[in-house]
This record gives structure tokens, C-alpha cells and sequence, in this order.
């Protein structure tokens, strides 16, 4: 289900809008892509944030691993 909406842009973004969705998409189509897109990327960002605040929690656990680990090498 679409809701129509009414929102204020600026004489410039509408010409970089029309610049890029060409003659095949129209701004309304556009417009929604490019919002899907953004919101994507914010929760591509959260999950990212998410898994390097886990990977600093158990950085020293794994960096003592990894080196107990090394310990088991021979020399070359």
C-alpha cells in the first residue's frame, strides 16, 4: 500500500534527482529507491557497530589464542 506525502525539497536535489532518474523513473520511484537504500546502509551500520563492539570484547581472549597458537610452530 502506497500513502501519498508532500515533502519540501530543494530546486537543486530536484534537478540532481531528474539529472539521475533520467526519463524511465520517476522522482516519486526514485525518491523511494534511494530512501530504501539509505535505511539499508543505517542497518548495515548498526549490525557492523554490533559485531566490532563483540570482536573488541573478546580481543583478548582471541589475541591470547592466537598466540598460544604460534607457540606450537617450529622454526623454519
Amino acid at each position: 500500500m502506497k500513502i501519498k506525502t508532500s515533502v519540501t525539497l530543494s530546486d537543486a536535489l530536484l534537478a540532481e534527482i531528474d539529472r539521475h532518474a533520467g526519463k524511465s523513473v520517476n522522482r516519486s520511484e526514485f525518491i523511494e529507491t534511494a530512501v530504501r537504500r539509505y535505511l539499508a546502509a543505517l542497518v548495515r551500520k548498526q549490525q557492523n557497530l554490533r559485531d566490532l563492539a563483540i570482536i573488541n570484547r573478546r580481543a583478548a581472549r582471541l589475541n591470547r589464542e592466537a598466540a598460544d597458537v604460534l607457540d606450537y610452530q617450529i622454526p623454519l
